[in-house]
């Protein structure tokens, strides 16, 4: 199977969304999946946008020659007061029944030499504790997991 990484577009914004709400049941969050679609579209492909995406895409299996989107990271810029601007990377999934393919290892590896050619330093995420299959992917690529912080959110 061929997979091929490109640049996400306002078209695949559907199947984006697909692919998040899909995340949510595995981190065991579906109800917490709230933006439209519209607002989503808007974010990434509006007059200002505030977030970039790389897609994993391959062939249709029973239609040669159609692509189909079997995974994304999407990220956006977050500033460092000590390091400046550093990517944000907000989601990297890969649709369940695609796993072990190495989109995620193509997708994570793409948004590296993205990083790198935008200048930034660092890129950091979130993972859940309890994630075993995505701890030991990031551990693969020499990740630093930091324990001192605590996460805080403020629901408005």
């Amino acid at each position: 199977m061929e997979i091929r990484i490109r640049q996400a577009v306002r078209k695949d914004c559907p199947r984006l969304m697909e692919l998040v709400r899909e995340l949510a049941v595995y981190e065991k969050a579906p109800n917490e999946v709230t933006v439209t679609e519209q607002h989503f579209e808007e974010s990434g492909f509006g007059e200002h946008p505030v977030w970039w995406a790389l897609v994993a895409c391959t062939d249709a299996p029973l239609d040669p020659g159609k692509e189909i989107i079997i995974g994304f990271a999407l990220w956006y810029i977050r500033y460092s007061t000590w390091k400046g601007q550093v990517m944000y990377l907000e989601d990297l999934n890969v649709t369940d029944s695609m796993r072990g393919y190495g989109a995620g290892k193509l997708l994570f590896e793409a948004l590296i030499e993205t990083a790198r050619q935008r200048g930034f330093k660092r890129i950091i995420w979130q993972v859940l504790d309890w994630n075993e299959p995505a701890l030991n992917f990031y551990r693969k690529f020499d990740t630093a997991f930091d324990a001192g912080w605590i996460n805080c959110s403020l629901e408005l």
